[in-house]
């Protein structure tokens, strides 16, 4: 009979493509890990893995066995969590995945207040794309995400908890550091410089302010930090969320924030969970939380 454990060993052995790393991540050694893996191959008389010293891979039919097996794990995992629901909200250890346009400038306002109302909390974050964070959240590794909307969640459940502007940033002697908002050719006539591909916000800023693409340098950018000092070094213009302002731009006196003219909201945070997530209690006190801090900061 097919143990949870061994299903838990081919998910492991799927995510790294390795036996030596999966073992590492299971706590086990590599030849328990082998020996447990070729005993469910037996059982199903089918390889999932093909395997030599240099690569694995995963055969057609196990490519099904992995499906139906993540199926299964999820399902358990929300199986334990059922009884963690049952006590006080955010009292258990909850992993929470966030994207790097929101996290370095949400937490910081939240995470005081969240240790001081649920002092039990063991919050374990992932910051990574959008992509990544919500496939994790599909796969069961995260109990809940943070993200930003619009984007594909697909068979996932959003609930948001702020919606802001994009404002334009650009350099304090820049011949546009005086208007009082931003028209849209005013950016198609610049250097606008966004996030690399796969950032969600670019998709925002790009959508906010009608534009299909925007020139770049041969560069790259992967964050909004090297974005602002770009503009700070006069390279060219960029976009911010309105969260991000008060850390990247207030104390910067080389720099100005300019309201657009193309209508708002031009993104929604939101806390997205699996539909099955037995948490719903975490989700909804962590909406009201995160809710109050940022209309709190927003009114001071």
């Amino acid at each position: 009979m097919i143990s949870l454990k061994q299903v838990h060993y081919a998910l492991a052995v799927e995510r790294h493509l390795h036996f030596r790393r999966a073992a590492e991540a299971c706590n086990i050694s590599q030849s328990a890990l082998s020996t447990a893996l070729s005993e469910m191959e037996k059982q199903l008389g089918f390889q999932i893995f093909e395997r030599d010293n240099r690569k694995v891979l995963v055969t057609p039919l196990g490519r099904q066995v992995l499906d139906r097996a993540r199926s299964i794990e999820l399902q358990m995992e929300d199986l334990r969590k059922l009884a963690d629901a049952q006590r006080e909200p955010l009292s258990t250890p909850l992993s929470l995945g966030v994207i790097p346009t929101i996290g370095p400038y949400l937490l910081p306002r939240v995470l005081p207040a969240l240790e001081d109302k649920y002092p039990q909390l063991q919050l374990n974050i992932l910051e990574d794309q959008s992509a990544e964070v919500l496939d994790q959240l599909r796969r069961g590794a995260l109990d809940a995400a943070i993200i930003a909307l619009p984007y594909d969640c697909e068979g996932l459940l959003t609930f948001p908890f702020w919606q802001e502007d994009l404002l334009w940033i650009v350099h304090a002697d820049d011949k546009n550091a005086g208007v009082e908002s931003a028209k849209v050719e005013d950016l198609a006539r610049t250097h606008l410089m966004l996030l690399k591909d796969g950032h969600c916000l670019t998709e925002h800023a790009l959508a906010a302010c009608n534009l299909e693409t925007v020139a770049t340098h041969s560069f790259s950018a992967t964050s909004l930090s090297t974005l602002i000092q770009l503009v700070a070094g006069r390279i060219g213009s960029t976009l911010v969320p309105d969260i991000a302002v008060e850390q990247l731009v207030k104390d910067n006196a080389r720099l100005t924030a300019i309201p657009l003219e193309e209508p708002g909201p031009h993104r929604q945070l939101a806390i997205a969970i699996r539909p099955n997530y037995p948490g719903m209690a975490n989700v909804e006190a962590l909406v009201q939380l995160f809710g109050e801090n940022l209309n709190a900061a927003t009114a001071n």
